[in-house]
Order: structure tokens, then C-alpha cells, then sequence
């Protein structure tokens, strides 16, 4: 099974709208690292990301585990719009400036 469907087909399984769900395969960066970004309709982000970003963290597990098998280093970013990363997903709020 090709990674791309692979992704698909965790991600269909969780959502309440599985046509929404996309999938964008980058090309491999400069250390060989290939970027699957997983794209899901708004109200079904929660369902992916989970409590604690513990289902997001499952997904990269079998999705890593996956591509070992196939010799590939892979990332998962989950989108919350084609082609941009959403923040609230893999990192803290940020700080205000207090200049």
C-alpha cells in the first residue's frame, strides 16, 4: 500500500466527512525527508489531532513504522488548509510582546 493511501485511509476512519480528507506528498527535502501533509475539513480537526495530540502522534507512529519498512524518512503535518501547516497543532501559543 502506497504511503499516501495509507494516510488516507487512518484518516477516513476517524473523520465524520471522509470526502474532505486530502493528502499532498512533497518531494524529498535535502536530507531525504518527504512531507505528507494530511488535510481534513474544520470541524473534523479535533478528531485527528485528539486529546493532547495523542491520535495525531498514533498517526505518525504507523505512518513512520510504514515507511521504515519501505527504507523512507517521512514527516506528517496535519494542515489545517492546503499547503499551511497549522501551528495549533505542533506548537504553544504564542507569548504576547510586552514592548
Amino acid at each position: 500500500m502506497e504511503l499516501e493511501n495509507l494516510l488516507a485511509a487512518l484518516a477516513r476512519g476517524l473523520v465524520d466527512d471522509p470526502t474532505a480528507v486530502q493528502v499532498v506528498k512533497d518531494p524529498p527535502n535535502e536530507d531525504g525527508v518527504v512531507f505528507f501533509h494530511l488535510n481534513v475539513a474544520d470541524d473534523d480537526m479535533g478528531r485527528v489531532i485528539g486529546k493532547q495530540g495523542k491520535i495525531a502522534k498514533a498517526i505518525r507512529t504507523v505512518m513512520r513504522a510504514a515507511a521504515t519498512r519501505q527504507r523512507l524518512k517521512i514527516s506528517v503535518e496535519i494542515d489545517d488548509e492546503i499547503g499551511g501547516a497549522d501551528d495549533s497543532a505542533e506548537l504553544p501559543p504564542a507569548e504576547a510582546d510586552e514592548t
